[in-house]
């Protein structure tokens, strides 16, 4: 047999339907970067994103196993939403979940010190730099949404707006108004984009 990494995603479905668990390991091998930067940056916290990475993976295969992804030629846009959908799950719950604070105000896990150790933090740290990260938490989220599915995730407007269930035009305008933000903070702040 080839080897797997110059397989087609559609062999690799085939495979994966049959139980392959290599075939399964490569298909993610080839998209977790997408997916797991897509989901930090909407939900701006790696132990978060790191929980809603592996929920988007096991939900992935389970739906290719179950026969429920047709095969036409859109898998990225099919599981970016199914990371988009578990990120938004998550964040509506944590609006609605207490915080954890300390007497003087401030949250407990701003006095935790954690270090970086695993590859997906090495990842992370590679694929997005701290300035970009901060500039992006400055805009609303709405325009955020937006710039991260298309520069991170590779979807169409078209694709964005059916995900975000927008017109094309109100996904162009969110992703016009996001980068004229971003550009102004950059300015503001004397960074070169």
């Amino acid at each position: 047999m080839l080897s797997l990494k110059n397989q087609t995603d559609e062999v690799l479905f085939d495979l994966i339907r049959k139980n392959d668990v290599k075939a399964t390991a490569e298909l993610l091998n080839r998209y977790k970067g997408k997916f797991y930067t897509a989901i930090f940056l909407l939900t701006k916290d790696k132990y978060l994103t790191q929980d809603i990475f592996q929920e988007t993976c096991i939900k992935i295969i389970q739906n290719i196993r179950l026969g429920k992804y047709t095969e036409d030629g859109k898998f990225l846009p099919w599981a970016m939403r199914i990371a988009r959908n578990l990120a938004i799950d998550h964040i509506r719950a944590a609006k609605r979940a207490p915080r954890v604070t300390l007497p003087d105000g401030n949250d407990i896990f701003t006095i935790l010190d954690f270090k970086e150790k695993n590859i997906e933090d090495q990842t992370m740290h590679f694929q997005s730099s701290k300035r970009a990260r901060m500039m992006l938490d400055l805009i609303p989220y709405e325009q955020r949404e937006v710039i991260v599915m298309r520069l991170y995730g590779d979807l169409s407007f078209k694709q964005i707006a059916a995900l975000t269930e927008v017109s094309v035009n109100t996904a162009l305008g969110r992703m016009r108004y996001g980068l004229l933000s971003l550009r102004k903070i950059a300015d503001e702040r004397g960074i070169l984009l």
